[in-house]
């Protein structure tokens, strides 16, 4: 079978990586030279938009996509010929942060409290109804904490606007959580689904550094968040594999945003679990039977920002080490690594053979992570 990717950045890699011993074929169309799943198919230097896709993807069975930039437009387009999964809808829903909330509260789902804002007398009116603090954001493109700016007091109306204004805007109520979690779910043609255990995520600078899973402090969550995310999943008629990342508060979950493709949040799933979101995200492309999501241990992803680490830390017993293969950059994923130990305690009992290869602000942040884990 031939898998059609739009994108060829680390998660399109990866993919291959769990796809080539199921037999499939891939083909990545990136517009980058130096993509880096490039070495791992068929690579098309090309952009996401115009007919000349149809060529490109010529001869595939299944098409994905492992960005949620990629035009959905050009999806509906290749819709009309090849079998993408998931489906445009899905991807159209998530590109604009008005029409995912809205979305999810027309399902019942809690969310913070939102206002579209095109207009400065409309962030007024916004921030009247909200209320301080609170966060402006681009309805498009934002990610890893781009395209937002905290309005705290009145004083920061004018950066605000000044930083962010001539875009469509959303204008979103800030939550006051313990901490941050997210829940991997695939779903096939068939409508079956099966759910990870539920990650715990803790950002820095608006770039996810730690995700544990499973964590003791998720364990009273996850039949919640499974029901929230089913109901997104069914309401989609979805399939592949998505995350939706979540909030815990004293009140409950509150549902954030979601990503219809493979996630940072998941990557120790390959692993840590019996069959990874990349391998199951797949199978339901192809319709292959799902496999197991149970969890083998307790799993740390730690994201490597920037640059990649002393492969010192490869001494650590347990430790898997993924290298993207892309040039240093300030701010880029350029790899991560999955520890895996039998339990939370266990990986406790070691942390110290983890933290010389961290920096500080990085270790101050495991030891949150740690702490609110329980």
């Amino acid at each position: 079978m031939k898998i059609g990717i739009l994108g060829g950045g680390q998660l399109a890699r990866m993919m291959a990586l769990a796809g080539h011993p199921l037999g499939f074929d891939f083909v990545f169309v990136d517009p980058s030279e130096d993509a880096c799943a490039r070495d791992l198919g068929k690579h098309c230097i090309s952009d996401w938009s115009g007919d000349h896709l149809l060529e490109e993807l010529h001869g595939s069975d299944r098409v994905t996509f492992d960005f949620e930039n990629v035009p959905a437009d050009s999806l509906a387009l290749l819709n009309k010929q090849f079998m993408v999964r998931p489906s445009p809808k899905a991807l159209e829903v998530s590109q604009d942060r008005w029409q995912e909330k809205t979305l999810f509260e027309s399902l019942g789902l809690p969310v913070a409290p939102f206002f579209a804002v095109d207009t400065r007398p409309d962030l007024l009116e916004g921030l009247s109804r909200i209320g301080y603090p609170a966060l402006l954001k681009t309805r498009r493109l934002g990610y890893d904490g781009k395209g937002q700016y905290l309005i705290r007091d009145r004083e920061d109306l004018e950066p605000a606007w000044q930083a962010l204004g001539g875009v469509p805007l959303i204008l979103e109520g800030f939550v006051k959580f313990s901490h941050e979690c997210a829940l991997t779910a695939v779903r096939d043609a068939k409508g079956d689904v099966r759910f990870y255990s539920l990650t715990h995520t803790l950002h820095q600078q608006g770039i996810l550094r730690f995700a544990l899973s499973p964590s003791p402090a998720n364990t009273a969550w996850q039949a919640d968040a499974e029901t929230m995310v089913r109901s997104v999943l069914e309401a989609l008629d979805y399939i592949g594999a998505l995350t939706v990342e979540l909030f815990v508060t004293q009140e409950g979950l509150i549902i954030n945003e979601m990503a219809p493709r493979v996630h940072n949040s998941a990557h120790w799933t390959i692993e840590g679990a019996v069959c990874s979101q990349f391998e199951n995200h797949l199978r339901a492309l192809a319709d292959l039977p799902l496999g197991s999501t149970q969890s083998l241990g307790t799993s740390l992803m730690i994201n490597f920002i920037g640059q990649m680490p002393s492969v010192d830390m490869l001494q650590m017993e347990g430790l898997h080490w993924h290298d993207y293969g892309k040039a240093p950059r300030a701010g880029r994923k350029v790899g991560h690594a999955t520890w895996v130990r039998s339990d939370l305690n266990a990986m406790v009992t070691k942390l110290k053979t983890l933290t010389p290869f961290l920096d500080d602000a990085q270790v101050q942040g495991l030891g949150e992570l740690i702490k609110a884990a329980g």
